[in-house]
């Protein structure tokens, strides 16, 4: 039998039903285990723990599979957790109402390292761990059973895999990756890039924000900044929003908007497209005196974890900043974050400091999260890595 044993005191985090345990927690290791094999934890007295996948190089030595000393981790165990995952989606109504969800978000449904997010009938697999690295053969086949898809595509590409001692890797795993994949969402068409869009090629995560967008842009003019695809513009202009000018770093992702926007059917009139670093954007207009209603700040991940989070407030205080400068009286700021490493507290004393640098009074209407379909287990807030604000400024 291949065991952890942790240091005393080190069980605690455990006891708690938190799936991780630091490098820093391991007294010893017995039965000789290498990376990838599951091992079962005992605190320093000998009481069991868990069983976790195991890495010994890793800052996050091991990874909870199950909590039961006698469970078999085998591909009977995940097909039940991946038809346990499929189940609270129905549930949520994510599985019947959108046809883009997401079915797996690694530790929140017991299955760390891994992420399956669906669009259609295609199934896109990322691994991020050598845990699940291990079972990539058996995850297809489970998925190929419970999906029925025509394509299964790997887009284990996130910087997380360097931290594992991982190559990148991103190709068709199984069938046909269709040349136009689109999938609805809320009633609206989005046209995906599997292949090249950023993380699994859709912000699935955003799906119920941009729901909310849509009930506030009537008749306002709004500025979308790191729009990529331009859903929020999307979302914005069915609402009935005046104008809207949408901002990107990439022209391929600003292509893509566009089209969007013609798969819906929604008028071009009043709406701008602007390929530009943001920042930069943002001073511009400043300079330029321009004033918007409804300006919407959903950027890349700034800090993926917390050892980032000082200098990622510095940028996320520069661009709310701004923001509230190019709001009139009354406007409305949709400011998000989904770095990990900037927790909720923390992102709303920046924009609360952004809010009073820029001489504004602003007052917070709304707090967001991901779409019920990344569930957050309570043991495990640190999948809670999307947080927003709907901040008011006064009149």
């Amino acid at each position: 039998m291949k065991k952890i044993i942790l240091k005393a005191g080190k069980e605690k985090s455990l006891l708690r039903h938190h799936p991780w345990v630091f490098s820093g927690a391991i007294s010893r290791t017995e039965g000789y285990p290498v990376d990838g094999d599951t091992v079962q934890l005992y605190s320093s007295q000998g009481a069991f723990l868990a069983q976790a996948a195991y890495h010994a190089s890793a800052p996050i030595a091991a990874r909870v599979w199950s909590w039961q000393e006698d469970e078999r981790i085998d591909e009977a165990f995940f097909y039940h957790k991946i038809v346990q995952a499929l189940a609270l989606r129905k549930d949520v109504g994510a599985y019947q109402e959108h046809s883009g969800f997401r079915l797996v978000h690694g530790e929140s449904d017991g299955l760390p390292g891994l992420v399956v997010d669906c669009y259609d009938r295609v199934v896109v697999l990322q691994i991020g761990s050598v845990g699940a690295e291990r079972w990539r053969k058996t995850f297809m086949e489970i998925l190929k059973k419970i999906c029925d898809p025509i394509c299964i595509y790997e887009r284990s590409d996130t910087d997380v895999r360097a931290l594992e001692g991982l190559e990148k890797r991103t190709d068709i795993l199984w069938g046909e990756l269709p040349d136009n994949l689109t999938i609805e969402e809320n009633g609206l068409r989005f046209a995906i890039d599997i292949a090249q869009g950023q993380k699994t090629g859709f912000y699935l995560d955003q799906r119920d924000n941009r729901a909310k967008i849509r009930t506030l842009a009537s008749g306002k003019d709004v500025l979308n900044c790191f729009c990529y695809t331009g859903a929020f513009s999307v979302y914005a202009r069915q609402g009935g929003a005046q104008s809207v000018l949408s901002v990107d770093s990439s022209e391929d992702a600003l292509k893509l908007a566009q089209r969007n926007i013609a798969l819906n059917g929604l008028s071009t009139d009043s709406l701008q497209w602007q390929c530009a670093d943001v920042f930069q954007m943002l001073r511009k207009l400043r300079d330029q005196n321009r004033k918007f209603d409804l300006i919407i700040l959903d950027p890349p991940k700034f800090a993926p974890t917390a050892a980032f989070a000082d200098k990622a407030a510095r940028g996320y205080k520069d661009i709310n900043l701004l923001a509230f400068k190019l709001l009139r009286p009354g406007g409305i700021l949709a400011t998000y974050s989904c770095s990990s490493g900037i927790s909720s507290d923390l992102f709303q004393k920046i924009v609360a400091g952004a809010a009073l640098d820029a001489g504004v009074s602003a007052h917070i209407i709304s707090q967001q999260i991901a779409a019920p379909d990344h569930p957050v287990l309570l043991s495990f807030p640190e999948g809670a890595y999307l947080k927003g604000l709907l901040v008011r400024v006064g009149i």
